[in-house]
């Protein structure tokens, strides 16, 4: 077993998941893999099962967790953080199966946390608007999605709305995890908001986004609502909550 996990949400996305596993074990870093398929119609998980032959002949490095149905962005990430937990693994990361993330920034994100991040942030805004492929509307929801939070929270980074990060498990271990409230866009907000109110320390890298080539985007105007005024309720909440400060 390596130090770190790679955690990869799935959901019909038999056009990516191979290429994204080969791509993440092509690595210079080892990492592990596990997959959570909500119940794919379209074969994703019988091909991880396929995959798992070829490179769990020594150590299993391709795990698949497979779930009943469509639950949410947020669980599938809550299921693998706990899976991480359980296994002792030190580093845990997140990643999008559809390439829109660059399997190698994960070193960069693993070395940030590995030299004293606890949470390091594969930000698309750090040094400006480093997105391709997106329409200009949807890179100016985005960007002052983020301004929107970070006014709103107090957060002092600059992509607060990132899926792509690698957490110390220490971090995982300290955060409540079943009391996480959202399970869409928003999830990665809590979750970082809450890595911050406990007093941990976040750190940005910079990378560049690329929009998907293949399969289907999973955004929806239902997942942005959450977020909008989730945000709000999150941070009027935390007025009344106590965060014991870590050592």
């Amino acid at each position: 077993m390596n130090d770190s996990l790679v955690i990869i949400p799935t959901y019909k996305e038999r056009d990516n998941v191979q290429a994204i596993i080969e791509a993440v074990f092509a690595q210079p870093k080892a990492f592990d893999v596990l997959i959570v398929d909500d119940n794919s119609p379209d074969g994703t998980a019988q091909i991880v099962e396929d995959l798992q032959a070829k490179y769990n002949s020594e150590s299993p490095r391709l795990q698949l967790l497979k779930r009943p149905g469509k639950q949410g962005l947020g669980t599938a990430y809550i299921t693998g953080f706990h899976y991480a937990i359980e296994k002792g693994y030190e580093y845990v990361l997140e990643m999008d199966a559809d390439f829109s993330h660059d399997p190698k920034d994960l070193v960069q994100l693993y070395n940030a946390c590995a030299t004293g991040a606890d949470l390091s942030i594969g930000s698309r805004y750090a040094t400006g608007v480093n997105v391709v492929n997106w329409p200009m509307g949807r890179v100016l929801l985005s960007y002052f999605a983020s301004m929107y939070v970070r006014l709103i929270t107090g957060m002092p980074i600059a992509d607060t709305t990132a899926g792509f990060v690698c957490y110390k498990t220490k971090v995982l271990e300290t955060i409540p995890l079943d009391k996480i409230k959202f399970v869409g866009y928003a999830f990665q907000i809590e979750m970082k908001f809450i890595t911050w109110k406990y007093g941990f320390k976040l750190q940005e890298v910079p990378i560049v986004f690329t929009e998907r080539v293949r399969g289907e985007s999973k955004m929806s105007a239902g997942i942005f609502k959450e977020a909008f005024f989730g945000v709000l309720q999150m941070t009027i909440s935390s007025w009344f909550k106590k965060y014991i400060p870590t050592n």
